[in-house]
């Protein structure tokens, strides 16, 4: 299925979609391995500091072989696009779905941008996602100051004809000095306003049943990435300070097997799974 078929069906369902990130084989594997234990589709996010650390084609292709080996149903998708350029080197290279970031512009600016992207992308049949609002980086504070407006969101989805809108509502990326409280009534508006996807960006650190509330009231596409970072280092730092094996073949399995886990539970928040 189109992955826009497939997030439409699911925001029906109030169900979400996680959408994790990968930057090498052991993080790629500790997510299908999970995908393939609960039977669950998934996203397979690449930035382009992980596209510039593998190369494209090698990302795209371990992604692509990942999916098949595993048996997972799943996409590619190229998460916080900077550029035009590097929007149109991932269609070129078969991405399923692809986002252009420009929400630190001027709404015009973003506009402009956006919809640049979404004309490239339609004679690849592919889904596009853009982000309107700011939602706030590690260390910064959110105030609510950069929040998505209801009626300016509506606006950028007419004028843009973007598949999917990242909104802010109280998320960040990275983790949290204190716990985020996502502001609910704000995007139940901005679902009412917009026919487009929803999309979370920063879950990590966010309690479940926050995004729970978020899923049951317009969010579809949730993303995932500093914890399956952080997992997989703190248990390697581990498993080397206490194993003297130089072997990696042996040795990263154990941190991978954290990352299964971790992206089980979250399979399980999303709302796919029957638990």
């Amino acid at each position: 299925m189109r992955l826009k078929e497939k997030l439409r069906e699911l925001t029906k369902q109030k169900k979400g979609l996680l959408a994790t990130n990968y930057y090498d084989l052991e993080t790629l594997h500790g997510v299908l391995q999970a995908a393939a234990d609960l039977k669950q589709p998934v996203i397979l996010q690449l930035t382009q500091s992980s596209i510039d650390y593998m190369g494209l084609k090698t990302a795209v292709s371990l992604g692509r072989n990942g999916l098949e080996e595993f048996g997972v149903e799943g996409w590619i998708h190229l998460d916080h696009g900077g550029s035009v350029d590097l929007v149109q080197r991932c269609l070129d290279a078969g991405f399923d779905s692809v986002m252009i970031d420009g929400s630190e512009l001027p709404f015009e600016e973003n506009v402009k941008l956006t919809k640049e992207v979404v004309e490239r992308a339609k004679s690849y049949g592919v889904h596009v996602e853009a982000e309107l609002g700011y939602v706030a980086k590690l260390g910064q504070s959110h105030d609510g100051s950069g929040f998505t407006q209801p009626d300016e969101a509506a606006a950028f989805v007419d004028e843009t004809g973007v598949d999917a809108l990242a909104v802010a509502i109280g998320t960040a990326h990275g983790f949290y000095k204190q716990e985020p409280k996502l502001d609910i009534d704000l995007l139940r508006r901005i679902a009412e306003k917009t026919a487009a996807t929803l999309v979370l960006h920063g879950s990590s650190g966010v309690p479940h049943n926050q995004v729970q509330q978020a899923i049951s009231n317009g969010i579809c596409k949730v993303n995932l990435a500093t914890e399956i970072k952080n997992i997989f280092m703190a248990s390697l730092k581990t498993e080397l300070t206490n194993n003297q094996d130089i072997d990696l073949r042996k040795v990263f399995p154990k941190a991978t097997c954290k990352i299964t886990e971790l992206v089980k539970t979250k399979l399980e928040m999303v709302g796919n799974v029957a638990v």
